[in-house]
Formats: C-alpha cells, structure tokens, sequence
C-alpha cells in the first residue's frame, strides 16, 4: 500500500519549501559554502539533487536534504546514479529519515558513495558520533532503507530481483519524523549531483511473527567423536565459552552471561554492571580474572568492547569507537584481539589489557573478522572475504604488514569459513562452515564444525575433518570454545519452535 494516497497529504508542510513530487521541500542541512538545489522531474518521475557539504557524519553533518515529514513505519527506495567522476570517491547520496532538520540530529540512512561503498549509517543521538554498517554489495541498483519502529534495516538488489538485507541497527527517533534524499559531495568547497529514480515511499506488510528457536548447548568429545546436550532451552543462547578452571561454560542469551555448569547443575546468571547488553562475543582471561565482552548500553548506540572482573563488575569501556567486537585473549594475557569497522570496513585491532590506543592489524580490502590468538602467542587466525569467498587466514600477532604481505590464506575450498579456534594444546584449528555462497555469518542454516592440525609452517588440509553437521551458525561458535585440556569443545546448535 503506498502512503501518499490524496487522504494522507495532511501532513503539515514547512512554510519555507516548496513542494515537489513525493516530497514537501529541501534545504542545505548544516555548513554549506556552496548552496545546494533540487529540481524534480515530473514526466520521468526523477530528483536531481546536487549537495555540498564537508560530510554526512561524525556530530554534525552537512548536505542537501529533500524531505517531507511523517509518522510510523515507512520504506524508502530509489535508484540513484552519480552524474560526472565526482572530486571525491566519499561523496554520498544517501535514503534518510532523521529527527529533525539541524546537522546534529539522530537519523539512520542508506548510503551509496562514489566509489561503491554502501552501508547503513546511523547517529543513534544527538550530537553523538555517527557509525555504519557496511553491506556486501557495492553500488546496488536499487538501494532501499526501512523503518520498522526503532529498527532501520538497509536492503539492496538489482534493478529487477529480491531484495537482500545488508545490515540494521536501532535507533529512536520519535514522531514525526523526516524522510527524504540527500547528497553530500564530501568538499565543502565543490558541488556534487546524483539522480534518483524509481523512488517510492510504502508502507511495511506487516512483520511475521517472530522466529523462536529452541537451544541445545553441546560438547563435542575429539577421543570419542561424540556429542552431549548439556543443556536445552526454549530460547537463544549463544557462543559457550569454557572457563579456565574446567568447570563453567560461559553463554549469552538476551544481553545478559549466564555460567553453566559442565557436571548438569542448574544454570545462573553473571550480573554485569553498568547496564550493559552483552553479544556473542566475549571470554575470560588466561589467568580467569577478567572477562572481555562485547556490549552496548541504551544510549551508547553500537557495540563496543569492555574489560570487567570475572565476575562481571568494575566493566571498563576499551574501545570508546564502535561498532567493536571482542574476540580473543593474547596468551600472556597483555592484549585483546577484536573487530572494528572504522569506516572502510571491518578489520582485526588489538588493544593492551591496561589500556591505550587501539592497534590496526589488517588493512587489505574485504571484510575480517573472529581473530583468535595462537597458543604460543605467534599468530592470530582470522577469517576474511579479501579472496572472494570466506577463509581462514593467519598472521603475525604483531600485525599483518605493509598491505598486509604477511597474512597467510590457511583453507581454501568451496565452503564458506568463519570463526576459527586454536586448541589450548596447539594442535588443532576448529572452525564453523557456511554453505557455498552464504554472504555472511547471521543467518542459521546447516553449517559443518570442522577441525585440521594447527599449521606450522605451510598449511596442509590433507587431514581437515568434519566433526559434526549441525543446524547452527550466528551463535554456534563466534569465540573459543575449547576445554583447558584440549579434549573437548562446546558449540550450540538451534532448532526452529515455529516452523
């Protein structure tokens, strides 16, 4: 159903702009030396916006809005081409809903730059800095942001077929709001023009219920290559941990760890202070004093990585950018392997356990992720896109090097690899595999758990294994899971309630 039938054009229009097609004015949003304009196509149905503005993130933005303002859920699609080679390959031409009309306000968009780059960018308040999430496709067709209360969801497709989700995040913005277009062409000094055609405003279906999932925490025995639940229940749990003296598996479910007991008595929850909603992604210390998790609090907008005592108090805030994601402990303890997305994409860093400046590791284009350190502290093992599809890479536990010549590819098969885990002993990788062709690690499908010797010198995959074939994926093993023995590790697998 498209909203703007003749009975929903009440909406009031800001005496200063003037109306044009699906929209009731544009204006210059923040600094702008170079005034920007809108003109409207009414025969072909396209907006040509040309923008100035220094950038669309950080506190305050600064660009060429075309807006009109509503209330509820909405979904805004448009094809949009860049006219000219552009000055700058950051220029943007973004979807938008924002909260109000000054260059610090909270917003979520869907962002195509110059150079291809596409990702959902989002300000979760005002004056807060901006952060994104990239998609895995460059330069969509058709690009499409959707409004589903707090929650934005960025979809792209061709100029024909399905659209695909690339990514969301939660932001609240309350009623009315702005939705609109906007270029930005990223030098204050210089102007920039995109058209964008096709462009609709609907209104969402309604949304499906809810998927449920049932749990099966598990423990899989290399000697006997058997599996035992440990522990079942009717909602998602995710990412065991074990603990370091062998008696605990740590778990997240609904922002909150849980320690399960490995000998089948009751499961309890770790409180966690500060108000923190942790994810996937978090382990204890080599000596078990400290947990590193990944969490986000209700105003801080993204994910972002925290150091607390064992048992969950004192949280000191590590990485104050975000999106960042825990992953790994370094043997002597010193350093904190994570993933971040500092605005090119998602790439390894560490950080010192004291504290201090964030270290880049990997830099190659495409996408890294899940860096878990070797037991004798020379490598961290991590998975990465750079070669087309997902594999698992290694590299020096100082950094990968200059255009990063010292990561070495370690598998390299049809599969679609993620999350690799050193045994404590040093003698086996275990890592979770996707099907061919699955784009990222989000979704639960039937994924492999497979094992091979850790490499020592040239990788061999002569004796790469499959454990298990389980239904799983986003959960099942995003952190290391071994037992201090090597004997063992934990994994949890989903089974669908609704189907």
């Amino acid at each position: 159903m498209r909203l703007f039938r003749p009975a929903l054009l009440a909406t009031a229009l800001l005496t200063s702009a003037a109306p044009a097609g699906l929209f009731q004015g544009d204006n210059d949003i923040g600094d702008n030396p170079k005034a920007g304009s809108m003109t409207f196509d009414a025969e072909h149905g396209e907006y040509r916006i040309t923008g100035g503005g220094a950038n669309i993130w950080a506190k305050a933005d600064a660009f060429h809005f075309v807006w009109r303002r509503l209330s509820g859920d909405a979904i805004l699609t448009a094809q949009i081409r860049f006219l000219g080679a552009g000055g700058v390959p950051h220029r943007k031409a973004v979807l938008m809903f924002r909260q109000d009309l000054g260059p610090g306000s909270a917003y979520a968009d869907a962002a195509v730059h110059g150079s291809g780059l596409t990702s959902l960018q989002y300000r979760p308040s005002e004056g807060a800095d901006t952060a994104e999430v990239h998609a895995h496709v460059e330069a969509p067709a058709t690009l499409r942001i959707e409004r589903r209360g707090n929650r934005f969801l960025l979809y792209t497709g061709d100029a024909t077929g399905p659209m695909i989700l690339g990514g969301s995040v939660m932001v609240q913005l309350h009623d009315p709001v702005y939705v609109g277009l906007g270029v930005c062409s990223h030098d204050a000094n210089a102007l920039e023009t995109a058209v964008f055609s096709n462009v609709a405003i609907d209104t969402p279906a309604p949304a499906a219920a809810q998927q449920r999932w049932r749990s099966h925490i598990s423990i899989f025995d290399l000697k006997s290559r058997s599996t035992r639940v440990l522990y079942t229940a009717d909602t998602v749990f995710e990412a065991p941990n074990w603990t370091r003296d062998g008696r605990y598996l740590l778990v997240n479910s609904g922002g909150a760890l849980f320690r399960l007991p490995v000998n089948g008595e009751p499961i309890e929850k770790l409180s966690l202070a500060g108000g923190l909603s942790v994810n996937n992604d978090h382990g204890p210390s080599p000596d078990g004093l400290f947990l590193g998790v990944s969490a986000r609090t209700a105003d801080s907008g993204g994910s972002r990585v925290y150091l607390a005592s064992s048992d969950g108090s004192s949280p000191t805030l590590m990485t104050p950018a975000s999106p960042s994601y825990f992953h790994g402990w370094s043997p002597d303890g010193n350093w904190l392997a994570f993933v971040a997305d500092r605005g090119d994409s998602f790439h390894v860093f560490r950080i010192p356990k004291s504290g201090g400046d964030e270290q880049r590791l990997t830099s190659a284009p495409g996408y890294d992720d899940g860096p878990d350190y070797s037991p004798d502290g020379k490598w961290i093992y991590f998975n990465s896109n750079r070669s087309g599809g997902w594999d698992i890479w290694r590299m020096p536990a100082s950094g990968a090097g200059p255009n990063d010549a010292l990561a070495e590819r370690i598998t390299e098969d049809e599969l679609e690899d993620w999350f690799p885990h050193p045994s404590p002993n040093g003698k086996w990788l275990v890592f979770l595999s996707f099907p061919k062709g699955t784009p990222t690690h989000n979704d639960r499908t039937e994924v492999k758990l497979r094992m091979m010797p850790l490499p020592k010198k040239k990788p061999d995959l002569r004796n790469l294994e499959t454990l298990t074939t389980v239904f799983g994926g986003q959960g099942t093993i995003n952190v290391n899971s071994w037992s201090p023995d090597s004997k063992k590790f934990a994994f949890v697998s989903y089974e669908k309630l609704n189907q």
